[in-house]
C-alpha cells in the first residue's frame, strides 16, 4: 500500500528532526536479519543513548537536502536501516561490533559524519577508533615511558659506580 501525502509529509519531518538533534548517522544494510537478532541490536543501541530507524531512501534524502549536509551521498541500492545518535562515534562504532557476528545480514554502507557524508571505507576507519578512555590510557603511556625508561638508566648507571 503506497503512503499518503501527509504520511510522508511526517516521515520527512521526522527524518529531518533526527538529523538536526544527531552529530553522526551510519547507513546499515540488515537484509536477512531476523526479528530476534534486530531487537537485540536495537536493545544495546537504546542503552547507549542510540536510534535505529529503517528508512525509506527517497524521503530520507529529501530529508537529508533539507538539513544541508555537503558532499556526494554514498549511492544505495538496498533497504538501508540508520543508526544515528549525539555521540559522534558510537553510532559507527557499535554498528560495527554488531555487524562482526552478523556478517552476511547486516553491514554498513556509509554514513554522515560531522555534517559530511562518508563512504562505507571512510565509516569503517571511523568504527574502529578506539574509545576516548582507551586513547588518553596510550596518551598517558607514551608520556610516562620516556621518564621510566631515563629512570632505569639512571638505576643502571649507579649500580656499575
Amino acid at each position: 500500500m503506497a503512503l499518503t501525502r501527509t504520511k510522508k509529509a511526517e516521515l520527512i519531518s521526522s527524518y529531518t528532526d533526527a538529523l538536526k538533534n544527531a552529530k553522526s548517522a551510519v547507513y546499515v544494510k540488515f537484509k536477512g536479519l531476523p526479528v530476534g537478532q534486530t531487537l537485540e541490536l536495537r536493545k544495546s543501541l537504546f542503552n547507549e543513548g542510540l536510534n535505529y530507524t529503517v528508512v525509506k531512501k527517497t524521503l530520507w534524502n529529501r530529508a537529508v537536502e533539507a538539513v544541508g549536509i555537503k558532499g556526494d551521498a554514498p549511492e544505495i541500492v538496498e533497504e538501508m536501516a540508520v543508526v544515528y545518535g549525539n555521540d559522534l562515534l558510537a553510532p559507527a562504532r557499535l554498528s560495527y561490533e554488531f555487524s562482526k557476528t552478523h556478517k552476511d545480514t547486516f553491514a554498513i554502507l556509509g554514513g554522515i559524519f560531522d555534517g559530511q557524508f562518508k563512504d562505507q571505507k571512510s565509516m569503517m576507519s571511523i568504527a574502529t577508533i578506539p574509545p576516548r578512555e582507551v586513547l588518553l590510557s596510550q596518551l598517558a603511556y607514551l608520556l610516562k615511558s620516556p621518564i621510566t625508561k631515563l629512570a632505569v638508566g639512571l638505576s643502571e648507571v649507579s649500580k656499575k659506580k
